[in-house]
């Protein structure tokens, strides 16, 4: 814990309005005033120059804005994008890997010579074991090591899979057969470190915001804002996804690399970057506010949750309900608060009354998140069946797999207005879109999509010269009319991966939160299970079936996920107010 103070500080005094002093560049502060480097510690806040606590007016009626990212965490937002370059400049090339044959002319680059079943099959394994690994990490860095060591250590076996990658697709190993043991060796190498990157960087970059109350601060310009911490969270992840998709641009480069040199190169290219990634991450290890690990709470959480079982049918069967002070009986987690048990048991339990409503809390956004394997569904076909679906269109002298980036370049381009212009202006209008409705959104988008996408494919079967065989050949008819299934894909990610990342983050206890990002990122693993059911239909003649199946149960789950969440984005609000 840092004892360091920083420059022009101002202590909190809960529920006192504290001036800037008009010295406040020589302003010091009392002695006993220690500014906490653990980012749950809430008891001391602080104020800089030009700020001033908001009285209770302002704060209910100006409008909120986001702070200033930290340096640490812009240290943090770089290595994601880093470790982007690396995944997706790797994992953008692995269809035509997979799928063609080494060298044929005429037809796309490729190795393995496996055809489009096996790209889609190994590509939806290694997206299903990319995100079951997460839950193992959040276990490492909560139980043993914290996030920077957890990440760090993960990182070091992530780059032992982009070697063994590499090093697999050189020319001699592929004509020699070892390009796909070698994939899936590395597959599984890259997809352990995964599991333990991914469920700890977006908590981490979170954490190095530490300031809690909203503030008043005044601006170069003599007009005052009121500061947020909601809006300045949610302005960070918007940059972390903004960071993860301007890194996905590698795969223009390596696609560029695999259809002009070769594949070996193609790989090298992540490899090297996902140095500069460890490096980057090293250098900013003093700056990072790091929350020690608590130990796991995965077994304490099933061992309340069962309780509260026993002693809420124990209390039902004894006559002993307990109700609240409306008369409404107590939900059945209640009974596990050593307060409310019914049986006491001999020995005292591990946790206390608070620990039951964190996890209620947790449960409650793990709820939210059964819905989106069916959105990652959808999502996933941007590097398989959109892939192939290229490949059988005239792309000029584009490779087939380059038109996957234009879901990252909307991104790039729509992240940043977003940000600043569309959030903020329906703020200043009173207007501020809920985490559920945001999500429902997306979800519509990603259905819009899948249903254009279906459209699509329909017209590349209606076109010669091949119609619906075109095998490794393609059609008479641009890939150009693909851009916009990529930019309803994009705009779905704005409102509901983003959102999904935030949820996950501020609805969970400070305990809790590498495990609930786990579980968000583990729907992962249920959409590349759905992809799995798809595999049949994922080839010529099937695709229009496909995309048609995809976006009739996006569209269904999305009013299915609103019906059933709508009141939670009121229910937020009125908590705010």
């Amino acid at each position: 814990m840092s004892t360091d103070l920083p420059r022009n500080v101002v202590p909190q005094q809960p529920h006192l309005m504290t001036e800037i002093p008009l010295d406040a560049a020589v302003y010091q502060p009392p002695p006993e005033y220690v500014e906490s480097k653990i980012a749950s510690d809430t008891e001391h806040d602080f104020l800089r120059e030009n700020e001033r606590w908001p009285t209770p007016e302002e704060e209910r009626t100006w409008v909120r804005v986001a702070d200033n990212i930290p340096t640490a965490a812009f240290l943090i937002i770089v290595t994601e994008f880093c470790e982007r370059f690396t995944y997706y400049g790797a994992s953008g090339i692995f269809n035509n890997y997979i799928s063609n044959g080494y060298k044929v002319p005429g037809s796309s680059p490729g190795a393995i010579d496996g055809g489009k079943q096996m790209a889609t099959g190994l590509i939806n394994f290694f997206q299903f074991f990319c995100y079951i690994c997460p839950i193992f990490g959040a276990i490492v860095a909560d139980q043993w090591l914290g996030k920077y060591k957890t990440i760090l250590l993960f990182a070091c076996v992530y780059l032992v899979g982009n070697l063994v990658l590499t090093l697999t697709s050189i020319p001699a190993s592929i004509r020699a057969g070892g390009a796909l043991p070698g994939l899936i060796v590395a597959m599984i190498i890259i997809g352990l470190g995964t599991g333990g990157i991914k469920p700890n960087v977006s908590p981490m970059v979170a954490e190095q915001y530490t300031r809690t109350r909203p503030f008043v601060r005044r601006l170069k310009s003599g007009k005052e804002v009121l500061v947020d911490r909601d809006a300045t969270i949610q302005s960070m992840f918007n940059w972390f996804y903004w960071s993860i998709n301007l890194g996905s641009l590698s795969a223009i480069a390596t696609s560029e690399l695999e259809h002009n040199v070769d594949f070996w190169p193609a790989f090298l290219l992540p490899t090297l970057m996902f140095v500069v990634c460890i490096l980057v991450f090293w250098l900013g290890r003093n700056k990072y506010i790091r929350n020690p690990p608590t130990g796991s709470i995965l077994l304490q959480a099933a061992s309340c949750l069962t309780t509260g079982v026993r002693q809420s049918r124990i209390a039902k069967r004894s006559g002993q309900v307990l109700r609240d002070d409306a008369g409404a009986k107590l939900n059945w987690m209640e009974y596990a608060k050593p307060s409310n048990m019914v049986d006491v048991p001999a020995s005292p339990v591990a946790w206390d009354d608070h620990f039951v409503d964190e996890l209620r809390r947790t449960l409650k956004a793990c709820k939210v998140f059964i819905f989106y394997p069916v959105y990652w569904l959808c999502f996933g076909q941007i590097t398989n069946t959109l892939i192939s679906q290229a490949g059988e269109m005239n792309t000029g002298s584009v490779p087939n797999d380059i038109m996957q980036n234009i879901d990252p370049l909307f991104l790039i381009i729509f992240i940043p207005i977003f940000d600043k212009v569309f959030y903020p202006g329906l703020r200043r209008c009173g207007l501020d879109i809920g985490p559920i409705l945001r999500i429902f959104i997306g979800f519509v988008l990603a259905a819009i999509a899948m249903a254009y996408a279906a459209i699509v494919q329909h017209l590349v079967y209606s076109t010669g010269p091949y119609y619906d065989h075109p095998g490794s050949q393609h059609n008479d008819i641009s890939a150009a009319i693909q851009i916009p299934a990529y930019a309803f894909i994009a705009w779905s990610e704005i409102f509901a991966s983003i959102t999904g990342l935030e949820y996950a983050y501020t609805k969970a206890p400070q305990s809790m939160k590498s495990i609930v990002m786990s579980i968000f990122l583990f729907m992962n693993c249920g959409g590349a299970i759905l992809a799995f059911c798809f595999n049949p239909i994922s080839a010529d003649p099937h695709l229009v079936m496909n995309f048609s199946i995809a976006a009739g149960l996006m569209g269904f789950f999305a009013f299915l996920f609103y019906a059933c969440f709508y009141k939670y984005d009121s229910q937020e609000q009125r908590g705010k107010n």
